[in-house]
């Protein structure tokens, strides 16, 4: 049975070797429907203003308007499409996935990544369900780590909290700490309800494994786990006060 194409993508890359191929890739693959491209930000609004997309895979570092100054303006859309960055350097990861990127390549993309890839920019997301759908089963209540030769398995309730780390995730449980390939927006995504908490743009921490919160003078407000202490910003830390606050009046019930 032939798959169905379907995603309508835009690549935006100053580049144009670069912008080319990655577009002659996604263009290959049998989920994507058309593939539209934008030498720099400032095209690429010009084209989101009259045209969407299902997924835009961005370039950071560009003259003018980066790659985060058109993320920033796909957010303010009122169904903003799957950002995907493509980029050179790890040092963009927290902030990229902070504001909700799908995923993270580096350069050189390799083909079973952008197929990830594409992939998460594909998978639902709140506000794209089709109304009426079913909801999604219980995500990765168990992680499956490949480690070597060997295979790990991790269940989700021992991790106490999760930290963005280049094109990985890093778990942390009491006694270990495991890497995995998925982006922290994405988990963010399915473990919400399990009472997972965005503490950071760069973490997330289990609510039952908080024991305090503490202003420590290196890392400001922390929130205390037997894993180690998660930074809080001041964004989240409304929000992971409520969490921390409905929890333990549950636990009163």
């Amino acid at each position: 049975m032939r798959t169905q194409r379907t995603l309508r993508v835009l690549v935006v890359e100053d580049e144009t070797s670069t912008r080319e191929e990655l577009a002659d890739m996604l263009a290959a693959m049998p989920e994507i429907g058309d593939v539209r491209e934008a030498d720099g930000g400032e095209a690429a609004v010009r084209l989101l203003g009259t045209d969407s997309f299902d997924a835009v895979f961005l370039d950071i570092s560009m003259p003018g308007l980066t790659g985060m100054d058109v993320a920033r303006v796909l957010g303010m859309l009122s169904n903003p499409p799957a950002i995907v960055f493509v980029t050179a350097s790890e040092s963009h990861a927290v902030e990229a996935f902070g504001i909700g990127a799908a995923d993270y390549l580096l350069k050189p993309i390799r083909a079973e990544r952008l197929a990830e890839a594409v992939a998460r920019a594909a998978a639902p997301r709140p506000g794209r369900e089709r109304p009426g759908a079913e909801p999604p089963p219980d995500e990765l209540a168990v992680v499956q780590i490949e480690t070597g030769r060997h295979t790990v398995f991790v269940h989700r309730d021992d991790i106490q909290f999760a930290e963005a780390h280049g094109d990985y995730v890093r778990l942390h449980t009491e006694q270990d700490a495991h890497l995995i390939r998925l982006s922290l927006s994405y988990l963010e995504e399915v473990w919400s309800p399990a009472g997972f908490v965005r503490a950071h743009r760069g973490y997330l921490v289990a609510v039952r494994w908080v024991r305090d919160l503490r202003v420590t003078s290196s890392s400001g407000l922390v929130a205390a786990t037997p894993a180690g202490d998660v930074p809080v910003s001041r964004r989240h830390a409304r929000a992971l006060k409520e969490r921390l606050l409905a929890a333990v009046r549950d636990e009163g019930r």
